[in-house]
């Protein structure tokens, strides 16, 4: 069963492109008509096109692997924020930091700085600072927090990116492409779907429009988490039940060997006596 269908995208808004003139001739595969000047999506290919990007996602989490989604547009930045920390999965909704994925190392030692800050606080440190040195501080804190917070648990490269508007976030897309990191993304009639690996076609510019395609992503997502969960708490009783049968056959090991030891013992003796 489809996770999202025709009529749901439909009243999200799904279904609105841009304007002719602003158009990407690659998106005309996607593209169902023109009307008015403006491109309307063809709903019934974003509808199977988010079922395998659904799939694809939920494999990715699934393997406990982390996605990181992009969205620096206005209209996006809530509702990324809100479905990313749903599944607890790292997000960019601010400026996004040049060479973040080309350049990963840096970017990891200023979220360590970070983390420095805050145990340099806590530790009393920083105690006696002037007020005016103390606020320096606390504005680079808070700087960071607000620039790589919402990525403070990303301790390797990400195994996929998630994009809103791949034309606005094209860096991000590029730096990804470098890498060979798979882009998944939303991408609407004036963009260029072919460094996109995953292609959503869908208005990317209105919030319902975001709303549910990212609650049908994240929602399998959630489903490949949870299946995560289960195999490794199968994994684990099945390791225990292993263990316990081991620790119950060790007696019996035991009593068998001790008997083949008293069995050898006489027999030896019996032989003895005819050697002599």
């Amino acid at each position: 069963m489809s996770r999202t269908n025709f009529d749901q995208l439909l009243e999200a808004g799904c279904h609105f492109g841009h304007l002719r003139r602003k158009w990407n001739p690659a998106m005309a595969p996607y593209i169902f008509m023109e009307r008015n000047g403006i491109h309307i999506i063809d709903l019934h290919k974003t509808v199977a096109k988010i079922d395998d990007a659904a799939e694809a996602l939920k494999q990715i989490a699934k393997s406990g692997k982390k996605i990181l989604f992009v969205a620096t547009k206005k209209q996006a930045k809530n509702i990324v924020a809100e479905k990313a920390t749903s599944i607890n999965m790292p997000y960019v909704i601010e400026r996004w930091p040049g060479g973040m994925l080309t350049n990963f190392p840096t970017i990891r030692k200023a979220v360590k700085k970070m983390s420095n800050i805050d145990k340099l606080m806590s530790d009393g440190t920083y105690a006696n600072l002037s007020k005016r040195e103390l606020l320096q501080v606390t504005r680079q804190r808070a700087k960071l927090e607000k620039n790589l917070g919402s990525i403070a648990d990303l301790t390797r490269l990400p195994s996929a990116l998630f994009v809103v508007d791949v034309m606005k976030e094209n860096i991000a897309v590029k730096e990804a492409n470098r890498l060979g990191i798979p882009v998944f993304g939303i991408v609407d009639t004036n963009s260029d779907p072919n460094d996109i690996d995953f292609v959503i076609p869908a208005n990317d510019d209105a919030k319902d429009s975001i709303d549910v395609i990212l609650t049908a992503c994240c929602e399998a997502i959630a489903e490949g988490l949870e299946e995560r969960k289960a195999e490794k708490a199968d994994e684990k009783a099945a390791s225990e039940q292993s263990d316990e049968a081991e620790a119950d056959a060790r007696p019996r090991h035991a009593a068998r060997r001790a008997r083949r030891e008293e069995a050898a013992e006489a027999e030896a003796e019996t032989e003895a006596p005819a050697a002599e």
